[in-house]
């Protein structure tokens, strides 16, 4: 029985699915055409049927039925790509430009300098603006502008999440500006590989830091994508929008084309399809970077006067190129105003906190010997999420006070379940309206944003760390300005990545709207040191490419946690 049980075993080496010819596209009749609908998953709708082939819903017919209309893709999205490829003989056309967007000058200047660097043969250009100062229609005309130049057809956006806010916004400024006679698409990081299969002319990377990790499958859809290994004058044009390149040089393998490029070498001196981040470690030591072997791989000196003129070389290599690959410009109304915000705990909550830290102290000690990383995360992780429960009615009564003095208040959270519910719950409680951007599909992202931009929610907690504007007196997509209260902004949980704090705070403060954040910390507890240095890595991460990381290492000391690999205190998502 055993030998029949492992020849069958042999046997069943494939799929019921393989070997089954691919279902073939549905026939269009004369006057016909496919329509890509927009389904929602597990969704229902009369007359959409879901094909594998294009993993969309189709509708084949003259035109589509009112019920079905809501779910038409709107112009430059993955969908209407998509039916526009099925459909070759009668494409959806663009939309006319709405011109209700007056680029400003500081917008122009970008996209002639990137217009300039492709001109002269360049293939990548980092567009490093302060947020708020204008990077997405700088993309966009500097994006028309490489179109132009090159002959091209066609321009990918990559955007990042939440994709309900991030792609309507770019589409929205495309349609606004025009598409300069090209076809644009525009999707998020974690749909690359819907788009690999088909060549791109000139491709915008928005949140470019997102690129930071080799290791990712993000990184070799990307690779593959942008034709990161190949010649410089076989790859496509890219434009890379961040204002937080990376924490260091080491974080910036997705400019290693750019590097080599104005250093004069091949592709094969600073990538591998094998090794990418070893092979773009080595470049930089060749350079003079200071790499030094560490546990978990390369690491970045810790010399101060090294790390100095690290930074100056790596940044010269793009800003001191003629003409520039890369532009830096400072937000003009000035730097985030960022401070440290102690709470007092109660008697009963500092019992409650000792107890927390003494757990997490012999949890993180046993997971030290054994040298089990998986424990010393999920020690860490689970010290984080106690401590920040613990301290949920102070935020909630500072909160309050904001809303009292006439102010709305962002609130930035790490954890659903032990900040970010009973933060909304006690808030609502309080008679307060919240708006809720947290929980992948649990809110409609969008129509949140809009309850707190338009002051109906006074408050908005959110997870997210990017792509989202709630600043004061932005203009919304049906033309009317969102309030005009001031904001304040409040990390329930001090987030360890320099990069995703950095990016939080640029939510309110932007475009000219000056907006103070406030890190909050148990007084008296090693929360209160972990939370001062990250006020002075919130700094640090405003340096145009790489940044002081000795705050991580004096956070890992604070926590026990120096023997974790780095990635366990700043993973944030990317």
């Amino acid at each position: 029985m055993a030998s029949a049980r492992r020849s069958s075993a042999r046997r069943r080496t494939t799929s019921p699915r393989q070997g089954r010819a691919q279902r073939p596209l549905p026939v269009a009749g004369p006057g016909e055409r496919l329509w890509v609908l927009d389904v929602p998953y597990g969704t229902q709708v009369d007359g959409a049927a879901w094909h594998p082939a294009v993993k969309a819903h189709l509708y084949v017919g003259r035109a589509l039925p009112p019920h079905l209309a809501p779910y038409a893709p709107g112009p430059h999205t993955l969908g209407r790509f998509v039916e526009n490829t099925l459909n070759p003989d009668s494409p959806t056309p663009a939309p006319e430009p709405t011109e209700e967007l007056e680029p400003r000058r500081i917008q122009f200047e970008a996209a002639d300098a990137i217009a300039a660097r492709a001109a002269a043969g360049g293939r990548q250009f980092l567009l490093a603006d302060e947020p708020g100062v204008g990077k997405t229609i700088a993309a966009v005309l500097g994006a028309t502008a490489v179109g132009d130049l090159r002959g091209a057809q066609r321009v990918l956006v990559v955007a990042d999440r939440p994709a309900a806010i991030t792609i309507g916004h770019w589409c929205r400024t495309i349609t606004a500006l025009g598409d300069g006679g090209l076809e644009w698409v525009v999707i998020t990081w974690d749909r690359l590989d819907k788009v690999a299969d088909h060549a791109w002319n000139v491709i915008v990377a928005d949140e470019a830091h997102a690129l930071r990790r080799t290791t990712t499958k993000r990184w070799k859809a990307w690779a593959r994508i942008s034709g990161h290994g190949r010649a410089h004058d076989k790859a496509p044009f890219v434009i890379l929008t961040t204002a937080t390149p990376g924490h260091t040089p080491l974080e910036l393998p997705y400019l290693a084309p750019a590097y080599a490029q104005v250093l004069g070498e091949p592709m094969r001196e600073w990538t591998s399809a094998t090794q990418p981040g070893a092979t773009f470690a080595a470049a930089l030591e060749r350079h003079g970077v200071a790499v030094e072997p560490g546990r978990y791989g390369a690491t970045w000196t810790t010399d101060p006067a090294r790390r100095a003129a690290d930074l100056k070389a790596v940044r010269g290599w793009l800003a001191d190129e003629r003409p520039p690959a890369m532009l830096h410009r400072a937000a003009p109304w000035g730097p985030v105003p960022i401070s440290g915000m102690p709470v007092a705990l109660t008697p009963a909550e500092r019992a409650a906190y000792e107890a927390e830290w003494g757990e997490f102290c012999r949890e993180m000690d046993l997971a030290r010997r054994g040298r089990n990383t998986a424990k010393g995360r999920a020690a860490l992780l689970r010290f984080r999420q106690k401590a920040g429960l613990i301290r949920v009615e102070s935020t909630v009564a500072w909160i309050a006070q904001q809303v009292q003095a006439e102010r709305q208040v962002a609130c930035s959270v790490e954890f659903v379940s032990t900040a970010a519910d009973p933060i909304t719950d006690r808030l609502r409680d309080a008679g307060l309206e919240v708006a809720t951007i947290y929980g992948r599909d649990r809110f409609d992202v969008e129509a949140e944003r809009l309850r707190f931009q338009t002051g109906e929610a006074k408050v908005c907690v959110f997870t997210t760390v990017a792509s989202i504007s709630l600043h004061a007196g932005e203009t919304l997509a049906d033309g009317r300005p969102a309030s005009t209260e001031p904001r304040v902004g409040i990390f329930h949980q001090a987030r360890f990545s320099g990069i995703a704090a950095r990016q939080v705070t640029g939510r309110t403060h932007r475009d000219h709207q000056v907006s103070p954040w406030h890190v909050a910390y148990a007084e008296g507890t090693v929360e209160e040191r972990v939370g001062r240095v990250m006020v002075e890595r919130i700094a640090a991460a405003s340096e145009t490419v790489g940044s002081d990381t000795a705050g991580l290492t004096d956070l890992a000391e604070l926590l026990g946690a120096d023997w974790l690999p780095p990635t366990a205190l700043t993973q944030d998502g990317t």
